[in-house]
């Protein structure tokens, strides 16, 4: 069994790779921004998309590698999860969302449910062959296809935010893929990193097994999912109950929203953020706990990186 003091007298950790990947990434895709600005052209646009979208996602998966300490977690399986798990989900959850979900009070709910459950097989599929899986290896390997799923979903809401009626819009392609990567560490890969810790403790080798836990956190994470796509909406309604006209309520009541005064959107938008920062919260608490639960349990790495089995 390896220890701490099994190191050679001045061994010297490695730095971290995260910091390194986010800031050489964020400048090269300023720079190409820049570029593309001052050339116009065209050829870079999908440089930018693909920095863009995965410079946030690829930073936190790495992070999720080096400071998750999952025991059996090599960096093939977590590159498999990125890219291999999060495109399973991707396209999973498209073809499930085209023909289950429907317009409905509980639309987002559905696709919470849909989204997250294909997230689930996908990390099953891809570490259906791991001899041992520890809560930590779950968490880790969770959240690299959960935000490997968000990078493929932030380049498809890049490339349809740069075609608008006029052209090419180069200013709509940044803001959104700056407010994607502001939003992404605290949706997609906490969500499936929680599922992923709770059904690898209930797995830890051989066939698959799912404990009343792991449904109970499934129902939880894929409720959460399902707020954070309806916050926009709530906030819209919120709004107009507390600052609505007549005329406003009347259309609410029907099933309308009408249009908001520029005040009244002005508070939309403070409620949206804030629903936004509470869903992210609890799922950051949440992943927050069990990972200090599971911090000591066998299977899993100390701070020196070795196996404590």
């Amino acid at each position: 069994m390896a220890t701490p003091n099994d190191a050679p007298t001045g061994w010297i950790a490695p730095r971290p790779a995260w910091p390194v990947i986010l800031g050489a990434g964020f400048l090269l895709w300023a720079a190409t921004v820049v570029v593309t600005f001052v050339t116009a052209n065209p050829n870079l646009l999908p440089t930018i998309v693909l920095l863009g979208s995965f410079l946030v996602p690829v930073t936190f998966a790495s992070w999720a590698y080096e400071r998750g300490h999952g025991a059996h977690v090599t960096a093939e399986l977590l590159f498999l999860c990125f890219v291999v798990g999060g495109l399973l989900g991707v396209l999973g959850a498209s073809l499930l969302e085209a023909y289950l979900v429907r317009p409905s009070p509980l639309m987002y709910i559905g696709v919470g449910v849909i989204e997250e459950a294909v997230k689930l097989a996908a990390l099953m599929v891809v570490a259906q062959r791991m001899a041992h899986r520890g809560a930590r290896d779950g968490m880790v390997l969770g959240a690299a296809v959960g935000l490997g799923f968000a990078a493929f979903e932030s380049a498809g809401y890049a490339m349809t935010s740069l075609v608008s009626r006029s052209g090419l819009d180069l200013v709509a392609l940044v803001e959104t893929e700056i407010l994607r990567g502001l939003i992404t560490p605290v949706g997609h890969g906490v969500w499936t990193a929680i599922l992923g810790g709770v059904v690898f403790a209930a797995s830890p080798r051989g066939r698959w097994r799912f404990s009343v836990a792991a449904l109970v956190t499934f129902l939880g994470v894929a409720l959460l999912h399902g707020l954070w796509n309806s916050v926009h909406g709530i906030a819209i309604v919120l709004t107009l109950v507390l600052t609505g006209d007549m005329w406003q309520t009347r259309l609410l009541s029907v099933g309308y929203l009408p249009e908001l005064t520029p005040a009244q959107a002005h508070l939309s938008t403070a409620l949206d953020w804030t629903g936004l920062v509470i869903v992210a919260a609890v799922g950051v608490l949440w992943l927050t706990l069990l990972a200090a639960g599971n911090r000591h349990t066998p299977g899993t790495q100390g701070d020196s990186g070795h196996t404590t089995e």
